[in-house]
This record gives structure tokens, sequence and C-alpha cells, in this order.
């Protein structure tokens, strides 16, 4: 059985440290650490799930986690990771954010032992004054500017930061002091874009307290060319089942780069590490097959969204491609073509007889009604997953499913979904 420092080792979990002996004092066990969330979308995503992983695996090894939600810097905005000003949020749109995130901040946690807060609760009423007296007087402003996340942006002058982001590390060093002091908590983690945030805090708590408290950062969730997964970047994968279903999920993850996925199961999934390299070997000796996708797929649906949604998904996607797509019902019919182009056709069309042979063409599967004929012809054209072989083939209302859609396909892979309106 592997010790805490040994899988976060592993695991390729461990950034950087704030001091190298931490390691030794996290397989004793019994450290209270906290991970902090703002609350930018009214749902938490992959990047969020590294962390709450991570907290995941501290409680496992016999520590006491802190997932706290940022509805006091949610105020403010981080800086970090953007090149211009944040949009300062409304204390309504806050709030409903902050109702969206905070059942997942728990989700995967065991909460006899964890603490779910909110620092708002000490940032609401913390005076101006006291604040500069307990917080500003600790630190210098060269001190501040030599921050990643501040300097970056006054390397852009047209940009610059303004002051309400520049104070936003101080509010996250309180933070800290306020755990440490509150909770006994010693340690911050936190994604590698959070270093400068977490070092202010530690610096902090040893200033007010002369506690020796510690910092660690993970990676960032990176895709294959090197740019993070985050709130406001394209293909977001979110937690909430409302805007990414667990169908998508699932098939994001099936679809992971080989280049990523070693890295993807170590991050989010707790499977032990022999099944881990065995499914490293897997995808060296049969990357085609995507063993090790099929089990990141698995794991992390199980673990977001239950074991029952693994069956559906499981399911749906083999149904994509299977003549049981007629059996799906209308919603998971929609989440297993969301990435199929879609073309709308006049429902008197369909009732009047539409050819097969004017479908693929007008879905782009076939450039020309010679090569829809030959497609047709040679076997190679599906109408809801049904093979065709007639080139005189007319669809009519009993082919829609859903009495709305029709899946076209050509060859294996090309999908289209004709809907009558």
């Amino acid at each position: 059985m592997p010790t805490l420092s040994e899988d976060l080792a592993f695991r390729g979990l461990i950034h950087q440290v704030t001091d190298p002996a931490l390691l030794a004092r996290l397989d004793a066990g019994g450290l209270t650490l906290y991970a902090g969330f703002d609350p930018t979308a009214d749902s938490l995503h992959v990047g969020s799930l590294l962390q709450l992983c991570t907290l995941r695996r501290f409680q496992l090894a016999g520590h006491r986690p802190i997932s706290l939600a940022g509805g006091g810097t949610g105020m403010v905005g981080d800086p970090g990771g953007k090149l211009e000003e944040r949009a300062m949020l409304t204390r309504e749109v806050l709030d409903s954010y902050l109702a969206g995130i905070r059942p997942q901040l728990g989700q995967i946690l065991d909460l006899s032992n964890a603490l779910l807060l909110d620092n708002s609760t000490w940032l609401g009423s913390l005076s101006t004054l006291e604040f500069l007296r307990v917080v500003g007087k600790h630190f210098t402003v060269n001190q501040m500017v030599a921050k990643e996340s501040v300097k970056t942006r006054f390397e852009r002058p047209d940009q610059g930061i303004s002051y309400t982001e520049f104070s936003y590390m101080l509010l996250q060093a309180y933070d800290f002091l306020r755990l440490h002091v509150d909770h006994g908590c010693d340690l911050q983690i936190g994604g590698s874009d959070q270093w400068g945030n977490i070092t202010m805090g530690v610096e902090l708590v040893r200033k007010v307290c002369q506690d020796e408290v510690w910092g660690l950062t993970t990676p960032l969730v990176l895709k294959p060319d090197g740019t993070k997964y985050g709130k406001t970047e394209t293909g977001t994968v979110w937690l909430d089942p409302n805007r990414t279903s667990p169908f998508a999920m699932y098939q994001f993850f099936l679809n992971a780069a080989d280049s990523m996925v070693a890295s993807y199961l170590r991050y989010f999934t707790f499977l032990e590490h022999a099944a881990i390299e065995e499914l490293d070997s897997a995808t060296a000796a049969h990357p085609e097959l995507r063993t090790a996708q099929r089990a990141l797929a698995r794991s992390v649906v199980a673990l977001v969204h239950g074991d029952g949604e693994v069956a559906r998904c499981e399911e749906a996607s083999a149904a994509l491609f299977g003549e049981e797509i007629a059996q799906l019902s209308e919603e998971m019919l929609l989440a297993v073509t969301e990435d199929a182009p879609t073309t709308e056709v006049a429902r008197a069309e369909i009732l009047h007889g539409l050819s097969l042979v004017d479908a693929l063409e007008r879905a782009g599967l076939a450039k020309s009604k010679g090569e829809a004929r030959r497609a047709i012809g040679q076997g190679g054209a599906y109408v809801n997953n049904q093979r065709q072989t007639e080139t005189a083939r007319v669809l009519g209302s009993d082919d829609l499913l859903h009495d709305r859609y029709l899946v076209l396909r050509k060859g294996r892979r090309d999908v289209h979904v004709l809907r009558a309106i």
C-alpha cells in the first residue's frame, strides 16, 4: 500500500511545495487542509474535479479536508491566468453560482470528516481598516508586483490591473489565516496557477501566528495542445449534468488522446497503481482498442454521476452505431448525436417522401447524387443505423425517431441528423 506522498508522486500531482519536509508530514496523517473554489459559473468543471479528487486522496490517507466556496473572493475575481479584468458579478448572480457549486464541493468527500465553508462568512464582515492592519502591513507592494499573476498584467499596459484584482491575493491569504486560527488548517492546495496566492497565505500565517504551515500545488489539467481546461475556455466539461450530460462527459474521456490518457487516469481515478500501469501497457500495445480510455470514462462518470449513469452511457455509446438507436429516449438520442452536424428539413417534405439519395447529398454525406447512389449500392449507407441497399429508397414519417429526428450515416463514422420542422 503506497503512502500518500508516494501516491501523489506516482500520479504526478506534486507540482510545487513550499517546503520539501511537507511530504514526510503528509504520510503521518492528521492534517487539516483546504482548497478554494470561486463561483465564476454555476458549476465546477474538470479542472475543479482534479482538486476535489486530491482532497479525497488526502481524506482517505487520514487528513481532514475543507472545501471552501469563494462567496467573498468571488466578488473580486482572481487575476491569475487572465489577460484582462474579469467582469464584476452582481450579488444575485454570485449567489446563483454559489447555489450551483455548493452541492458539488462535497460530492466525493466523506462529509462526516470534512468541512464545507464559504469565505463570505468572514470576508463579508471584514472592515477596510482591519484588513489593512491585519493583512496589508505584512506585505510590500514590491512583493505583490513580483507575483506572476500581477506581473503578466503589468507587462500589458493597455490592460493593466485594477486595485480590486490586485488585492485578491491578500484576501486569499486572509482565508488561510482564518482557516488556520478557526479550524487548525495547516495546508492549502491548488492548481499551479495558484502558487503566488498560496505562498502569500503561508507567509501571512507564519507572520501573524508564528506557526509552520504549508502549500502544495498540482499541475493544471491540460489539453493535448498544452492549453488548460477552464470555466471560460472552449471545450469546458462541466460537473453539472444539465450543462454537460453524463454521456457527453463519458465521450469526452473516451475520446481522450493517447498522449493524455495516462495523466487523466492518474488525476481523476482511484484505480490502484498496478491497474493504471496495465492500462498504460494496453495503450502502448493496442491503442486502437482504447482500453485505457474506456476505463477512464467509466471511472470518472461513476465518480461524478454514479454507476447507473455509467451503464446508460455504455448502452448509448453502443447504440450510436447500432440498431438500438431507435430505442433510445429523446434525451439520450440528442446526447449521443450532440456532436453530429444537423440539417433542418421541412416536415412536409418527409411526409411526401424524401429520397435517400437526395437526403445523403443534402446532409453532405455525398458530394453528388451519383456518389450517394454508389454508397447505397456498396452497402455503406444507413438510416437509423439500418443498412440501406435500395437506391430508390424513400424516407417517410415512419423513419422519424420521436416524430422528429432521422439519423443518416455513411460508412462507419460519418453521422448526420435530419430534424423535421
